[in-house]
């Protein structure tokens, strides 16, 4: 069963990124009756190279901290006390960097998570996770850039929560060794991707399934099966979506 890796719930946000509101709940609503849902934490523990954890058991991570992770999701994971982690862009919480890795906003622009919600999901047993310092595509840094940005991002969100920070979901799922061993260098117990071809499961590339718009109810358990992720990460899959 894998990590499952939702952005945005947002009902009027027509973007693959973005799961209706009642898309979400419904989601959760099976996975409480089907599933066991775990902390990041266990699920990274309990996955093996292959990128498997026991049949039966999910995670939930949320990339980016868009504000509808409080308005929405929230509530819904209280509802089914469920664990989950959201990777905050360190700088739009300290210096209120806009959303500008994003190529299909709302006229309406976005909003993310302010200091304030941050630490009260945190308050309310959500895990907060570095998801890097401004959402540039690491692997196009130099190794002392990298390096800056991923130990710059970590110290922010610890500073702000007065706990330790040790995990990090890679911009883009973009990284390489340079990056890897950054992340590593820069304090992340724990690295998590979006594989689009075949990756070797570490401590710093750890996969993930991302969960979009438009995903019904058969394509969201696919999603959850053992063979999604297993083609998902084979030499075959690359082949035919290079093409």
């Amino acid at each position: 069963m894998p990590i499952l890796c939702y952005h945005s719930i947002d009902d009027t946000w027509e973007s693959p990124l973005a799961v209706r509101n009642s898309d979400f709940a419904r989601q959760c609503a099976w996975l409480q009756k089907n599933r066991a849902v775990v902390d990041v934490d266990t699920a990274a523990r309990l996955m093996d190279r292959n990128g498997r954890m026991p049949r039966g058991t999910v995670a939930l991570t949320f990339d980016d901290g868009f504000a509808d992770n409080y308005d929405q999701a929230l509530p819904v994971l209280q509802q089914y006390s469920f664990p989950a982690m959201v990777f905050v862009v360190a700088e739009t919480v300290r210096r209120g960097q806009e959303v500008d890795w994003v190529n299909d906003p709302p006229s309406t622009g976005l909003r993310v998570l302010d200091r304030d919600q941050v630490v009260e999901m945190a308050d309310a047993g959500v895990a907060i996770g570095s998801h890097s310092l401004h959402h540039l595509t690491l692997t196009d840094l130099s190794p002392d850039e990298c390096l800056d940005d991923l130990r710059t991002s970590r110290e922010i969100l610890e500073d702000l929560l007065g706990q330790p920070v040790h995990h990090l979901a890679y911009p883009r799922g973009a990284h390489d060794a340079m990056v890897r061993t950054a992340a590593a260098r820069a304090g992340y117990a724990w690295s998590f991707s979006l594989p689009q071809g075949p990756e070797e499961v570490t401590n710093q590339a750890v996969p993930r399934v991302g969960i979009f718009r438009n995903n019904g109810p058969g394509r969201f358990r696919a999603k959850l099966s053992e063979r999604y992720l297993a083609a998902r990460t084979s030499p075959l899959y690359q082949r035919l979506t290079s093409r």
